[in-house]
């Protein structure tokens, strides 16, 4: 692995996921809390017009703007476009080094926990996911190889990555997951210098992931009214197990649809407030190991 030179740290790509908003803004005023001596590293707030008005996003999910086909049509004029371009220009400038690390802080309304989503099986940061699972057993790696198509801010570079953090509703800050997100930040960073400095640290060498299967959408009438919510037994279950047979919705008059697929499977982003209008109430993944 080359030398990282600069490490870039997002936060509020949707302006009501505080935690991301107010972590960039204590490293803005305390930037100390960030450096380390063999590289530079930016803090960067994202959507500011939705982080003012505690929204999402203005016209559109940000974090769906960063296709290369997106970012080179200068005919797209929504707030999110032009902030896309802008941002791009930040960690992309003309003549310069681009960032080679990117983490976009980002929290959840589902039971996540602490959880880094990956875009591939990078070897780089499958070992970096290896140690922070090791030093902090709270920690999931979720592997969602069709993300790189996605117009994620991630994308930008091939160490891109998301933190994601919840249980915590939008427009709210939770003390805890805010400490703990902190501290996985200084993990990260500290693991880059040691990588630079060629004193990698020694890590279990077996890590355990979550592999992306597919998405399900709530059920739905003909006419795309939800007709059903998330079982009582499911919900704010994120990394556990949902078996054959087991309950998976409940419909309004109290009948519960049971999960039909062939094997265990392992849902996460349960019920997330920000995907109904995606159309999705959970994703579904397996757990896998490797060794890194």
């Amino acid at each position: 692995m080359s030398q990282i030179e600069r490490v870039a740290i997002v936060g509020g790509n949707h302006g009501n996921e505080l935690t991301g908003v107010h972590l960039v803004k204590r490293f803005q005023q305390h930037p100390n809390l960030i450096n380390r001596s063999s590289f530079e590293t930016l803090a960067l707030l994202g959507n500011l017009k939705a982080i003012e008005e505690g929204k999402r996003y203005i016209d559109k999910d940000l974090n769906r703007c960063f296709t290369n086909q997106s970012l080179q049509n200068l005919q797209l004029s929504s707030y999110e476009d032009m902030r896309a371009r802008a941002i791009q220009q930040i960690l992309q400038p003309q003549n310069q080094p681009f960032v080679d690390v990117i983490v976009d802080l980002h929290s959840t309304t589902a039971n996540m926990g602490l959880s880094l989503i990956f875009c591939d099986m990078h070897p780089f940061l499958l070992r970096l996911g290896a140690y922070l699972t090791s030093i902090n057993p709270m920690v999931k790696v979720f592997v969602n190889p069709q993300s790189r198509e996605g117009g994620f801010l991630r994308s930008l570079c091939e160490l891109g990555f998301v933190i994601e953090v919840g249980a915590v509703a939008q427009n709210i800050l939770n003390s805890e997951l805010f400490q703990q997100t902190e501290q996985l930040i200084y993990g990260i960073l500290d693991y880059l210098e040691g990588c630079n400095q060629g004193n990698i640290p020694q890590i279990n060498n077996t890590l355990t992931f979550y592999q992306y299967i597919e998405t399900i959408d709530y059920p739905r009438t003909e006419h795309g009214e939800i007709q059903a919510m998330i079982h009582p037994h499911l919900q704010f279950k994120d990394y556990e197990p949902l078996n054959p047979g087991d309950p998976m919705f409940m419909t309004f008059e109290g009948k519960d649809i049971l999960y039909e697929g062939a094997f265990t499977v392992y849902p996460i982003f349960i019920n997330e407030a920000a995907y109904y209008e995606k159309g999705i109430a959970m994703y579904l993944t397996q757990k896998q190991q490797e060794v890194v």
